[in-house]
Parts: C-alpha cells; structure tokens; sequence
C-alpha cells in the first residue's frame, strides 16, 4: 500500500476531517454553476478567489480566458518557450546522499522525452507550444543560510542568495530549492504541500522558482514508497515532487496561465497517479527510465483529446 495523504506539490493535505470538509467545501464552491470566476492557483495546489477577477467579471468567461473541452482552461498568462534551464540549489546537508547525483540524472534526462513532451499541447496566446526542452544548467549549495525553519519569503531569499553568488539570473529557468531531511518549511510542509512553485521579483527580472522538501522527513504523506527504485525513497520521492513542480511552472509560470475552474494546475490533475508500472532491479515500483535511471513519477494531464492523465505523448 502506498504511505500517501497529500498530494506531490500541489495538492492539500487529506489527513484530517476538518481538512477534508474544508477542502470539500472550497470545491462544492467553485463546481457551483452559478459561479462566475475560476479560483485562482497558489502554486501549493489549491486555489483562491481572486478579488479582482470577480470584480471585473461579468459572466463565466472573463478577458483572456480561453474556453477549453480538456479539463483545463487558458487564461491570458505567459508559458515558458524554448528550452527550460533547471538550477538546483541544494540548501541544508547533503554530504554522502546519492540524491546529489540520482536528481541530476532525472533533470538530464527530461527534456526530449515521452514524458515531458505532454507539455509541448500547452500553448501561449498566440498558439506557440512549450517545448519539449529541458536542461540542467547549474547548482550552487547553502548550509543553512536561513535556518533549518523556512518560510516562503526566506525560499525566495534562498534562491535569490544563490544567484548573487554565482548562478545566472536566468528568466527562463526554474530554481528548484531542493531541502536536506532536517529542514522544514512552515507554511506547510508534510501538511499541507509536499512542494510549491511561485515567481517574484529579484534583482529587477521575474524568476520562477520552486520548494521541494525532503519525503524521508515525512514518508508517510510525501513517498510514494519507502523501498526505491535508485536505493534512495527520499530521492525517489523528490523526483516526482520535482518533475510535478517543473511541468506546472512551464505551463503556468504566473500563476495565470493554464488551470482549472479549481485552481489546480497541470500536474495537479493527476497528482499521485501513476499509470502502468513495473519492477525496477534496484527495488521498488517504477513506471518510467529518464538519463538511464528509473523512477515513479506521476502522470501529467494532456491538453488534447478532452483531457487526460498519461505518462507520454
């Protein structure tokens, strides 16, 4: 049995009843007919309303939204075009754990494949597709600059210490803030998130960065399984968190791009699917091969054919 609550990234912790008729609620909300404006992505897979949207809104379909029959709905924001560059930024105590090589395999080894091309049916405005490019363009580690307790406003001082010194500052990139086990985040992690994604102003140009924590803090609500196919559940589990953050910030970087009447975004769709999966040699499930490697990675949905959870395209 899979040690699941939550979902990777995105998605709300489902653990307690007063969590569940909260969460229930906020969807009885917005599948409510009557509704005019669609809740607006946080990132962290849930959606809010957006005051400003309902202000200006006259019917369902507000400026700039596309109508949609796949499941998801195109809402005047930018995606990310041509190749997406990856930093890592490894903040905490990473000495001696495989991860450090296991998900620099997995980022080498995304773009160009079945799995990412999923991504290539989401276009901007004008009907240019993201595309099936992705490259692992540097790292940089911190021990601890901020603690070991991280609010949302110290990731972003994470990664903007990492690029004053030394990583590009780089507008068409992600910068994954990817946690050792003994850091925590307190807006959430292990509760409400597994990991996020968001942008924000430094040093004058708009970056697109992410939070992955660490499952081996938590396996019972951020691992999909505790045995492994790379011999590393915490690694393993970062793998999906990661490539579910990566193929959210291509399709919507804003926030304001591409997502559901819900709020939720590509891969929350499909959060904690994983479609067909076979025995990896080195243990555990696995359900793709990227870089050489074997992972279990959630599906994505695909932006075609009314809408679907898939592994490829």
């Amino acid at each position: 049995m899979r040690l699941h609550q939550i979902a990777i990234c995105s998605l709300i912790l489902l653990g307690s009843v007063a969590a569940q008729n909260s969460i229930a609620g906020s969807v009885r909300q917005l599948s409510d007919p009557k509704s005019k404006v669609d809740l607006k992505p946080t990132g962290k897979g849930y959606g809010v309303v957006d005051l400003l949207e309902q202000s200006k809104s006259t019917g369902h379909a507000s400026s700039g939204k596309a109508a949609s029959t796949n499941g998801i709905i195109y809402h005047g924001g930018p995606v990310m075009l041509g190749t997406t560059n990856v930093y890592y930024i490894w903040y905490g105590n990473w000495a001696g754990n495989t991860a450090t090589s296991i998900l620099p395999t997995l980022a080498s080894g995304m773009g160009g494949s079945p799995y990412f091309n999923i991504n290539t049916t989401y276009t901007n405005g004008s009907g240019t597709k993201v595309s099936n490019a992705v490259h692992l363009a540097g790292s940089k580690n911190d021990s601890y600059s901020q603690g070991t307790a991280l609010s949302d406003a110290q990731v972003q001082s994470v990664v903007s210490s990492a690029i004053a010194g030394g990583l590009p500052k780089d507008t068409n990139a992600v910068y994954f803030v990817l946690t050792s086990a003994d850091v925590n985040a307190t807006s959430g992690f292990c509760t409400n998130y597994c990991g996020w994604h968001t942008h924000g102003l430094i040093g004058g140009s708009d970056i697109k960065y992410a939070f992955v924590g660490n499952p081996d803090r938590c396996p019972s609500s951020c691992a999909a399984q505790t045995t492994s196919p790379n011999g590393n559940a915490g690694a393993d589990g970062m793998a999906s968190i990661i490539s579910h953050e990566l193929e959210e910030a291509v399709t919507d970087p804003q926030l304001n791009a591409w997502y559901d009447r819900r709020g939720q975004e590509n891969a929350d769709k499909c959060a904690w699917t994983f479609g067909t999966e076979y025995n990896a040699a080195g243990g555990g499930k696995a359900n793709v091969k990227l870089g050489g490697l074997d992972f279990l990675i959630q599906r994505n949905w695909v932006n075609a054919a009314g809408g679907y959870c898939s592994m490829t395209y």
